[in-house]
């Protein structure tokens, strides 16, 4: 796309994204997502009721009255989008591509972040690392982060969902929310990798389909390409086995996703093209507090 149909898409995002942060999903990614810890806020006089091991004992003495410290939440963390843009994120059969869903999604969640002071990075990804863009501050890094989303030509078309799990471990230190989203077609093992970095991190998993990928209509014989691979065959949709056998797959992967985040202790999301992600990100904050 040139650079004015890139600036559009950008702003109609960032209208849309912004309005939703901004009512609907700021406070609950406040409360979602747990600060470090407690920091040292202030003094205050003690009150009936405190607790005694709060009182300063230093400030008490100099008064020659009790003082207690006041600790608060800090609440800078770290976000961490970690975005698969191999071939396959391109299909979509309803309004949207996966692809425009997730810059949107992603677009929310950063908002969101920005809303709390909090810092966010961009890892893109198929089977290798395509871009990384180190954790920043600020409504322009977000509106970079989109562009990004909307124009990044990936160098391959597949995906191993290993990759970026393994590059986070050595760029991100400090323990980071994390979201990895994909459609999550992938042959490769990602459980040890994904286990690991749940240890550390905080980690949700966003699965992205199209109703198509899960049952697939009688359309007759049809020519199917790969998007990863590029490997065409004819396929006939008129056979209730092959129908079949495509839902039985896709029922695997659904599965596979599924069993992987639960038995690495990480959360997990699946967004169908047609439904309302709004509803799934609120629903997934809602059950996390």
């Amino acid at each position: 796309m040139d650079t004015k149909e890139l600036l559009a898409k950008v702003r109609k995002i960032e209208i849309k994204t912004r309005r939703l942060s901004n009512h609907l999903f700021s406070g609950e990614y406040h409360t979602s997502f747990k600060g470090r810890g407690m920091t040292f806020a202030e003094v205050r006089p003690y009150q009936f009721g405190d607790d005694v091991r709060a009182i300063d004992w230093n400030v008490t003495a100099r008064f020659n009255e009790p003082f207690v410290k006041v600790f608060e939440e800090e609440r800078e963390l770290t976000l961490m989008m970690m975005v698969d843009v191999s071939a396959s994120k391109l299909f979509g059969t309803t309004n949207q591509t996966k692809s425009e869903t997730v810059a949107e999604i992603v677009a929310t969640l950063a908002f969101s972040a920005t809303q709390n002071n909090d810092k966010i990075g961009l890892i893109l990804f198929t089977d290798q690392i395509e871009l990384y863009i180190p954790p920043k501050k600020g409504k322009s890094h977000v509106l970079r982060i989109i562009r990004e989303l909307l124009e990044f030509q990936p160098k391959s078309k597949k995906t191993n969902i290993r990759v970026p799990l393994e590059f986070l471990a050595g760029v991100q230190k400090k323990k980071a929310i994390v979201f990895l989203v994909s459609d999550f077609i992938d042959h490769h093992s990602y459980d040890h990798a994904l286990k690991m970095t749940g240890k550390k991190h905080d980690v949700t998993g966003i699965k992205i389909y199209d109703p198509k990928e899960q049952k697939f209509p009688d359309v007759g014989l049809v020519l199917m390409q790969d998007a990863e691979t590029g490997a065409s065959q004819w396929v006939n949709t008129g056979s209730k086995k092959v129908r079949m056998e495509f839902e039985k797959f896709f029922a695997s992967q659904q599965q596979k996703f599924q069993d992987s985040f639960n038995k690495a202790g990480c959360g997990s999301i699946t967004i169908n093209l047609q439904d309302s992600y709004v509803k799934k990100l609120l629903g997934y904050f809602k059950a996390r507090n």
